[in-house]
């Protein structure tokens, strides 16, 4: 009888990626007590109690703030997302964003609300009126972007085609985002290198310890006066306080930003949309179908690709019997891993270790089936955190 994998969905999950898991192996729904993953969106999950059955959690999404991801390293549980999936909403919004602010659509927009009378009259409060929302074009201005991942890479292409000058900061970027950056791109040495000389500053980096409050007091200030600060990222990484006074001394044009305070609301020089930047339908059609293509590879054959919290680890089937163990990553795993095997008469076909952090993860072929007993033995080594038994399923 083929294994048959429980997912729990704590969101509603696009169809199009749900109808990637087989139904006659997959039981996908909300009401399922022991699952074996769980797939989520926004649902904040840090105090929910996570069963012991789950092996996997999945967000279709890039953050996972609302995810537990400690409490899941210290069990051996991998976090996928989907990074890159909702790059082009993102980048679309970033640019509305851009425009709204240069053109100063939206206290325009007010005004045309306010309007009163028959169309004559119209006309000419609109001819009297539309002097005091003159704009500027975004043809030559100078955008710095701090993040060059799929989000910022995009963005700057955009940018590039509209006509602007772009310059980045990211001293994270990873070789293959290096490669895909325009070279256009000019490299700033730092972030007040980047705001000293951005007529729009654009964020794109994920809310960390180290990002937290990046734009501050000192970096307001900091910025090229008149300029416009867009987020499109985390709220927590701009200090509200700092850009406010930037704001009230007219140092700051604008912040645009997806997230709505109580501080800011009704704010002029702040434009606040609605949470908005994945909500596109094809948006969340990509994020959908990634992370349940991840999804169901770690479930079937062990391998691990875009997590926040384990190590990349791809190994093509060439055998039907497989182990996948999560451990920490401590000195001589391996060798008790291959020893216990090897005591056993396992013989081992292929093996492939890769470590992140205090995470290691190891998949290991080998040519017969393994025991029950030898499977509790290796569970039983001190450090090990999860161990899989993935016999090869016959293709659905």
């Amino acid at each position: 009888m083929p294994r048959t994998f429980q997912i729990l969905t704590l969101n509603k999950i696009a169809a199009v990626g749900l109808d990637r898991f087989p139904a006659k192996r997959y039981v996908v729904g909300t009401e399922i007590g022991e699952p074996d993953a769980i797939l989520v969106r926004s649902h904040n999950m840090l105090e929910m109690p996570i069963p012991k059955t789950v092996m996997a959690i999945a967000r279709a999404g890039a953050g996972t703030n609302n995810v537990p991801v400690k409490k899941m390293n210290e069990r051996g549980v991998p976090v996928f997302n989907a990074p890159g999936a909702n790059a082009n909403a993102v980048k679309e919004l970033v640019i509305t964003g851009m425009l709204l602010a240069s053109r100063n659509i939206v206290p325009a927009l007010h005004f045309t609300a306010s309007l009163h009378g028959d169309d004559a009259t119209l006309h000419k409060l609109v001819e009297e009126g539309k002097k005091h929302f003159a704009g500027t074009e975004l043809r030559g201005r100078t955008l710095g972007i701090v993040g060059l991942g799929a989000i910022g890479r995009l963005v700057a292409d955009a940018a590039i085609g509209l006509g602007m000058h772009v310059i980045g900061f990211d001293p994270e970027i990873t070789v293959d985002a290096a490669w895909g950056l325009s070279s256009q791109v000019k490299k700033a040495h730092s972030v007040e290198d980047l705001l000293k000389h951005s007529d729009f500053v654009s964020l794109h980096i994920p809310l960390l310890d180290a990002t937290r409050n990046l734009i501050n007091e000192k970096r307001v200030a900091a910025m090229k006066a008149g300029s416009v600060l867009l987020n499109f990222s985390r709220d927590a990484i701009v200090n509200e306080d700092a850009i406010l006074a930037g704001l009230a001394n007219k140092h700051v044009r604008y912040y645009v930003c997806d997230f709505p305070t109580n501080k800011t609301q009704n704010h002029p020089g702040v434009i606040a949309l609605p949470h908005l930047g994945a909500s596109t339908q094809e948006a969340e059609d990509n994020c959908a179908v990634m992370v349940a293509d991840q999804l169901r590879d770690f479930l079937e054959h062990g391998n691990v690709v875009n997590t926040v919290n384990f190590p990349n680890v791809t190994m093509p089937r060439e055998s039907a019997f497989r182990l996948a163990i999560a451990n920490s990553n401590v000195p001589n795993m391996l060798g008790q891993i291959s020893t216990t095997l090897a005591a056993a008469g396992i013989n081992i076909h292929n093996m492939l270790n890769k470590s992140r952090g205090e995470m290691a993860y190891t998949l290991v072929d080998t040519d017969s089936a393994i025991p029950a007993k030898l499977i509790a033995q290796i569970a039983a080594i001190e450090g090990v955190l999860m161990v899989r038994d993935l016999p090869l399923l016959k293709q659905m």
